[in-house]
């Protein structure tokens, strides 16, 4: 992932390459999308690169849905089937699982990482959970060295 994030000056860009990436080479990984924080609303996750079958929202505020609700408690979430999570908002019927995870800049929340899966139980592995984890931090990572909090 770090070979991705090498090249690009544009957080928004390293995201793109990212999603597309984990898209193309992880089959179960059927939509992976980024949201990101702007300024003007800071309790809204807005749409932001995205590789997948669907659009997804293009709003979701904080604490709503699986992803909005891992921003709100600063934590990774993972559901190994959404069927069975109230919390959980469909952007497809055909979405089994998903992992959402936080993504910080200087204890900022800056946005969130959400994949999405076709299969039940797909980020039940604990490798699963770290290596998303892992693709928000590089992300992060850079986002804070390029000098944007967003």
């Amino acid at each position: 992932m770090q070979g991705l994030a090498k090249s690009s000056a544009d957080p928004k860009t390293v995201m793109q390459r990212v999603a597309d990436h984990l898209h193309a080479a992880v089959p179960r990984y059927n939509n992976v999308v980024f949201r990101v924080i702007e300024d003007a609303e800071p309790e809204v996750l807005f749409l932001g690169p995205y590789a997948g079958s669907f659009q997804p929202r293009l709003r979701l505020p904080i604490g709503q849905g699986l992803c909005g609700a891992a921003a709100h408690e600063r934590k990774t979430i993972v559901v190994d089937n959404v069927a069975a999570d109230v919390r959980y908002v469909a952007g497809s019927s055909m979405v089994k699982s998903e992992i959402a995870v936080p993504i910080f800049i200087g204890g900022s929340l800056a946005g969130a990482m959400d994949v999405q899966s076709y299969f039940v139980d797909t980020f039940k592995a604990s490798q699963e959970r770290g290596f998303v984890e892992s693709c928000a931090q590089v992300v992060a990572k850079h986002m804070a060295a390029y000098g944007k909090k967003k």
